[in-house]
């Protein structure tokens, strides 16, 4: 499903991913996790080509893209691997002028090309899907920020694609809303959604994640399953990280 080969990105002299190989299987949640300053959001961005890499290749599902220094990444290609993927940010960043429903059936209208009433009918599906069926016809600065949360993936996953990224989706939002949240993406872990999750949520990790990735100093420094993770890891590094995380 995801399949990243030598994958590098630099802002000026700073190199910030130095060499990324991650491979994602259809169907697998996976966490990536690290110190801040690690490169997990640089990493992220670039899956979804919110940021260029510098070198390396990306594949999801069938479009594959490679990157060089000396060659400038064109807007339909961008276009064709972005379309697999939905992003789900630290902020919401819902149009405060739309109504729910409205938020979630524009990307389908405007992008997709889909009609104002089979986008209505799949955003009624997704609401209901996270909870808030009831808030359609609400605007954003009516809900607390772990519906709008909720409303954010309804209005990624409209637009039907293969992976689901989160950037620390729960970080602005305190306990109880960020409850609500995570258990949205349990449940999308659970059917079978191929998401890959930056996170500092450890209970999450442990509970939803099928591989783990540790990020450190631009690199990727070890994978594997949660238990491998958090209760048989050899890596100073990893051990080091993890007693500093009070989840």
């Amino acid at each position: 499903m995801i399949d990243i080969k030598g994958l590098r990105k630099s802002f000026g002299s700073n190199e910030i991913l130095k060499g990324i190989d991650l491979q994602v299987n259809k169907g697998e949640t996976a966490v990536i996790i690290g110190p801040s300053g690690s490169g997990k959001t640089t990493l992220l961005r670039c899956i979804n080509l919110l940021e260029t890499p510098n070198g390396g290749s990306i594949t999801i599902g069938k479009s594959e893209l490679a990157f060089r220094e000396d060659k400038k990444v064109s807007n339909s290609e961008t276009l064709t691997l972005r379309q697999r993927t939905g992003m789900v940010f630290q902020g919401f960043y819902l149009f405060p002028h739309m109504t729910v429903i409205k938020n979630i059936m524009e990307g389908q209208v405007t992008v997709l090309k889909r009609s104002k009433k089979e986008a209505s009918e799949k955003g009624l599906m997704l609401l209901d899907k996270v909870g808030l069926l009831d808030k359609k016809d609400q605007y954003p600065h009516e809900l607390s920020g772990g519906q709008q949360q909720r409303v954010a993936i309804a209005r990624a996953m409209a637009m039907d694609p293969e992976v689901l990224l989160f950037d620390e989706p729960t970080s602005a939002l305190d306990p109880e809303l960020e409850a609500e949240v995570l258990k949205v993406m349990k449940d999308l872990s659970k059917e079978g959604m191929t998401m890959v999750v930056v996170t500092h949520k450890m209970s999450f990790a442990r509970d939803a994640a099928h591989k783990i990735i540790f990020m450190d100093n631009g690199l990727i420094v070890e994978v594997g399953t949660p238990n491998q993770i958090f209760e048989n890891t050899r890596n100073e590094r990893l051990k080091q990280f993890l007693s500093m995380i009070d989840d």
